[in-house]
């Protein structure tokens, strides 16, 4: 079967083509990022082909009229045809949706309501799904949601100390996010552990940060929360402040409402905090140089990814082994080196040549804790999902 996975961002469109069978194949990938503005680039690759070019694209519809065209025109389909189901990633299912499901005129109204908890996200998710409708017609189309892996967590982990009614009468509550991640680098860890039971902490580490605490594969307790804003501070993120630097915020220093929302998500973090980037890379550069801010950056980072681990672990009752995924997670061998660091009081101990590698397994032979370094691969776990639930 070849299904196309169309990851539908605010302002971006990233696919995938895959054949589906005893292993999954990569047949081409592609990115269309700049939706809307002036610095559009468009990025493809397939066994034969590679481009990248800029191009001026200003709704997902056209994005994804250049992607299956692009398809066509480089031979790496016949025609529109040949993809027998796409499957979407969308950010939030709330609470109606544990399970991937098969998109109808129904859920697509429930995407669109939804659309009030992730106001950024499923909006653009639900142009991916309605420009297939215009273009593949009657192409099965399947949703896999974000939050669905964390439909698992206790009333205890998904509870805020908020006024119950609250969640009774709009569904504030934790819903966490990165579950698509999560569940892929946690049954990758299982397999390498060779067992089906083991507790595991992930750390899904890049421009969006999250660390999930699971049990044999199941979700019990995650950092991020009722929005994606929760948790670990990320690229431009705050991650979790006490909510009263808002009123303060609006109060003393005479901000408005969305002038604050948009700092907490767009000027803070790694790039507010370090006034260098939001770019691991470009912080790490200027540590190396001895830059006071950068080296504070690292350990600010570090010291919170090491709180929510031990956090995580109280919500197991201790663990099993680590992982680190994600852009920061899989290359900043730096970074683990810190967080790691901070945990040795539990028995945990690196590698230091294997970190320095970015190998898979990262612990010393003698650490108690075994430490992966997994990429993720969200677009097949999305097409494995999308496959099952047409099966």
């Amino acid at each position: 079967m070849k299904i196309l996975v169309l990851n539908s961002g605010s302002s971006s469109l990233r696919f995938q083509l895959v054949k589906s069978g005893k292993k999954f194949e990569l047949i081409a990938k592609g990115h269309i990022d700049g939706i809307k503005l002036d610095s559009c680039k468009f990025t493809f690759s397939s066994k034969d082909k590679n481009i990248g070019q800029k191009t001026e694209i200003k709704s997902h519809e056209k994005a994804l009229e250049l992607a299956l065209e692009t398809l066509v025109k480089t031979g790496t389909i016949e025609s529109y045809k040949d993809i027998e189901a796409i499957g979407h990633r969308v950010v939030h299912g709330g609470e109606k949706y544990s399970d991937p499901v098969k998109i109808d005129a129904k859920v697509i109204k429930e995407i669109e309501k939804l659309s009030e908890l992730a106001p950024l996200h499923n909006p653009a998710n639900l142009e991916g799904i309605l420009a297939c409708k215009k273009f593949l017609g009657r192409t099965k189309q399947v949703a896999v949601f974000d939050t669905a892996f964390h439909q698992t967590l206790p009333e205890k982990a998904y509870l805020y100390g908020l006024p119950y009614s609250w969640y009774r009468e709009h569904g504030i509550r934790r819903y966490g996010f990165h579950g698509t991640s999560h569940h892929y680098v946690t049954q990758e860890a299982l397999k390498l552990l060779k067992t089906k039971k083991a507790k595991i902490v992930s750390c899904h580490l890049g421009n969006g940060s999250s660390i999930t605490a699971s049990i044999d594969g199941i979700s019990m307790d995650t950092s991020m929360g009722f929005t994606p804003l929760e948790g670990v501070m990320m690229g431009s993120r705050s991650g979790t402040i006490d909510p009263s630097i808002v009123f303060y915020a609006m109060d003393q220093m005479k901000l408005k409402k969305d002038k604050v929302e948009d700092i907490l998500n767009h000027e803070s973090g790694l790039k507010g905090f370090s006034e260098i980037s939001s770019d691991m890379r470009k912080i790490r550069d200027k540590a190396a140089a001895k830059d006071e801010r950068a080296m504070l950056t690292l350990e600010l980072l570090s010291y919170q990814i090491a709180k929510y681990i031990g956090s995580s672990m109280v919500a197991i009752n201790g663990i099993d082994a680590l992982i680190f995924t994600g852009g920061i997670g899989e290359n900043a061998s730096y970074v683990r080196e810190k967080v790691c660091a901070y945990l040795e009081f539990m028995g945990l101990k690196l590698n230091s040549k294997k970190n320095d590698k970015d190998e898979e397994l990262i612990s010393d032979t003698k650490s108690k804790v075994k430490v992966f370094v997994i990429n993720t691969n969200e677009e097949k776990e999305i097409a494995i999902q999308t496959e099952k639930v047409l099966k």
